[in-house]
């Protein structure tokens, strides 16, 4: 491709010769003069400036004099675009394996593929377009989308739905039993989960991800949420558009998620919680109360990230207003001493 081309692709405007020919993609380090890399954090301008880059899409041309600029607001997700037509993603072509299993009522697009050893429940529906590899079972009365890619060993229980162009990687469960128990006798009498689990459209869930079915009703992920690996969504939740659930994040059972909340690494929420539009939990905390909208909230328990970093920053003089502290008890002492009787 051309640098015309591809900013023709994303809508940048060129700075430089837009006749340069562009085969590949590649970091600004390791670029050559036939890659395109990019430009979205300004602490790499000097790598971008002696990158061998052929172009480079960046918000300005203005600190790289002499190179062939893709100039465009957002040259990070520009670059997503133009990776995605360097390397479009495989798809399988369309049919079902001898291998696979379809069970009683099952109904699979011809558009659709089914890759070897999977099971299609009865009466499940498979979209158009739809591709579900090797070894995934989808359970009885499912609804799968147009355009989605289930990754190998993903399992979905009875009654789960797929919106569209939702993509489940390998490991992922959804529609397994929600962490429900009554106390009776000293026993732990398991509650029947009899609700479903519900995907949107434009939802990513990275490897080894559970969301449980609701206990009465549903379990929700939003449309365009995005997932990563190893988090666990308990019964009961919703969660809004636009979210994003980093690894080993956890949402317990009933709480409800805003559209666009953020919960980093290894966060987690208990149960029956509200969590505001926008808000942003940061990595490791933990929230045992709503949070309104917009706030950023960081500790255990969480907090006001202001706050938090207070309190941090006090607690590591801690030694040292003990010592002061020792001081004026001495101090106070001595002229206690001293008084007359």
């Amino acid at each position: 491709m051309k640098a015309s081309e591809v900013a023709a692709l994303v809508g940048a405007r060129i700075e430089g010769d837009p006749a340069v020919e562009l085969r590949g993609v590649a970091p600004l380090d390791r670029a050559t003069g036939s890659d395109v890399s990019f430009l979205s954090n300004p602490k790499y301008r000097d790598a971008a400036k002696s990158s061998a880059a052929g172009a480079i899409l960046a918000a300005s041309a203005e600190n790289l004099p002499g190179r062939t600029v893709l100039v465009c607001a957002n040259p990070y997700a520009a670059f997503a675009r133009v990776l995605d037509r360097f390397y479009p993603a495989r798809r399988a072509a369309p049919g079902v394996h001898p291998s696979a299993v379809l069970e009683r009522g099952a109904r699979v697009s011809s558009g659709a593929c089914v890759g070897p050893c999977a099971v299609i429940g009865e009466d499940a529906v498979v979209g158009d377009g739809t591709q579900v590899d090797a070894g995934c079972v989808v359970g009885r009365n499912c609804r799968l989308g147009q355009d989605c890619h289930l990754f190998p060993r993903v399992v979905l229980y009875d009654d789960t739905v797929l919106g569209d162009r939702v993509i489940l990687h390998a490991g992922v469960v959804l529609g397994s039993d929600g962490f429900g128990y009554a106390q009776e006798g000293g026993r732990h009498i398991k509650i029947p989960q009899v609700g479903r689990v519900v995907v949107e459209d434009d939802v990513e869930i990275g490897a080894n991800t559970a969301v449980d079915r609701g206990a009465l009703e549903e379990t929700r992920i939003g449309a365009g949420t995005k997932i990563d690996n190893l988090v666990q969504v308990a019964h009961n939740v919703q969660v809004g558009p636009g979210c994003l659930l980093v690894a080993q994040s956890g949402i317990s059972g009933s709480t409800r998620l805003g559209h666009h909340v953020i919960f980093a690494g290894q966060s987690g929420a208990v149960g029956h919680i509200h969590v505001g539009d926008g808000a942003k939990v940061g990595a490791k905390s933990a929230v045992t109360r709503d949070v309104p909208a917009g706030a950023f909230v960081t500790g255990h328990p969480a907090q006001d990230h202001r706050r938090w970093l207070k309190e941090r920053a006090l607690s590591g003089r801690l030694e040292e207003f003990f010592q002061r502290v020792k001081r004026l008890e001495a101090m106070a002492k001595g002229k206690k001493e001293d008084e007359p009787a």
